[in-house]
């Protein structure tokens, strides 16, 4: 483990220890399990953003029949606003 140091809130500390009181752990591992959950809660997110990109590739056809684009999408930008 890794030591290290936070600061919280007056009722944040509060709930922490009402918490850790009623779970019969240490304030350290509930802040852990929260850390723990909040982590795989954003793996989870960036699986299912992933997956919704992925299933959207290649299923729409830009109207000027360009088929290059993300090769020259930086040239085709510069068109767009000149």
């Amino acid at each position: 483990m890794i030591r290290t140091q936070i600061q919280l809130s007056e009722e944040q500390a509060r709930h922490l220890r009402a918490m850790a009181r009623r779970e019969g752990v240490s304030m350290a591992e509930i802040v852990r399990r929260c850390i723990d959950t909040t982590l795989q809660g954003r793996n989870a997110d960036a699986g299912r953003k992933y997956e919704a990109a992925r299933k959207v590739v290649g299923r729409f056809v830009d109207r000027s029949g360009a088929r290059d684009i993300s090769a020259r999408h930086d040239d085709y930008l510069d068109e767009a606003f000149e």
